[in-house]
């Protein structure tokens, strides 16, 4: 199994980049837009899956081992396979990912060449519960100590304008959420959040009919 692997870039084109290893070039597939972007000399490092099939090997390549850690749980789900993931992946971060499973909003992959509805609805599914750990990681921080809650709620808000919504309006609906006493776990807070937001979208369009 190759956990890693580092070295200078030999070349690089969409989706993929060849790896100087021992003398060797080393081709790994890779998110489009992220490791993808090395040029050519530059070192890069990666974490990587090996895939074996009948009449292949292929190395998929992540600069992070949320990247990773994501793709194994996509691969696991029915109808999604290697190239199907990156393509997720290469859409979407893992905070992204984690937030649209968490909301139980398959929106995000149907926007994803070769994810249909039925399969976009599966992931969400399929991965309800797993990625709660990698969720908010990417959320702003503010300078100095941030306490526990609020690091959730930076998260959430992030999760939230990953998922389309205004910055403006994703910071309400969380501080809204808190003050009604919704729960402080990432998970909880998100789908109070969110419930608040498409229950004012609701309004509005309500009253647009009148």
């Amino acid at each position: 199994m190759i956990a890693s692997i580092r070295g200078p870039v030999l070349a690089a084109g969409a989706g993929w980049v060849v790896v100087e290893l021992g003398g060797l070039g080393m081709r790994v597939e890779v998110p489009s837009g992220r490791a993808a972007a090395a040029l050519p000399g530059d070192e890069l490092r990666l974490q990587t899956s090996l895939i074996v099939r009948e009449d292949s090997l292929t190395l998929f390549g992540f600069a992070t081992e949320a990247e990773l850690d994501v793709f194994g749980h996509l691969i696991a789900v029915s109808g999604v396979g290697p190239r199907s993931a990156l393509g997720v992946l290469s859409a979407l971060t893992p905070a992204e990912i984690a937030a649209a499973v968490a909301a139980d909003d398959e929106k995000p992959f149907r926007k994803v060449s070769g994810i249909g509805p039925k399969t976009a609805k599966l992931i969400t599914l399929s991965l309800s519960g797993k990625l709660s750990h990698l969720a908010f990681e990417s959320g702003p921080a503010a300078a100095g100590i941030v306490s526990p809650s609020d690091a959730i709620a930076d998260g959430v808000r992030a999760g939230l304008v990953g998922l389309g919504w205004g910055e403006a309006e994703a910071g309400q609906a969380v501080q809204d959420a808190r003050d009604a006493g919704a729960s402080d776990d990432s998970a909880g807070l998100l789908r109070a959040a969110l419930a608040l937001l498409q229950a004012g979208r609701s309004g509005r369009g309500s009253r647009g009919v009148r």
